[in-house]
């Protein structure tokens, strides 16, 4: 059953590498990527489970981690085109009406 389950994940895993190659859109490319960082980890946990070694899940946990942080990344570079975004923007000053009554 669980070499059911490797297998699949190893079929997975092609076909979201063909779709992170063929994919039309940038957009397309980071979600296949990050869908197959995704799969990676479970076959890293199923492994670990087949040859007994626990501490392939903390290996898993990790590569998790990395995974979500690179999307995140990606994602803000394509949009900024850089990785230095201030943390304020610069608002525009508002003019005043020019009613000349009293806002009371």
């Amino acid at each position: 059953m669980i070499g059911a389950a490797a297998i699949g994940l190893i079929v997975a895993i092609g076909l979201m590498l063909i779709r992170a190659l063929s994919g039309p859109t940038l957009y397309d490319r980071v979600l296949a990527v990050n869908s197959l960082g995704t799969k990676i980890v479970l076959f890293i946990g199923v492994l670990g489970f087949v040859l007994g070694r626990p501490d392939f899940l903390d290996i898993s946990v990790l590569y998790a981690l990395i995974n979500f942080v690179s999307t995140i990344a990606i994602l803000k570079f394509f949009r900024y085109r850089s990785f230095q975004v201030p943390l304020m923007r610069r608002t525009v000053p508002q003019r005043r009406s020019q009613s000349g009554g009293d806002d009371a």
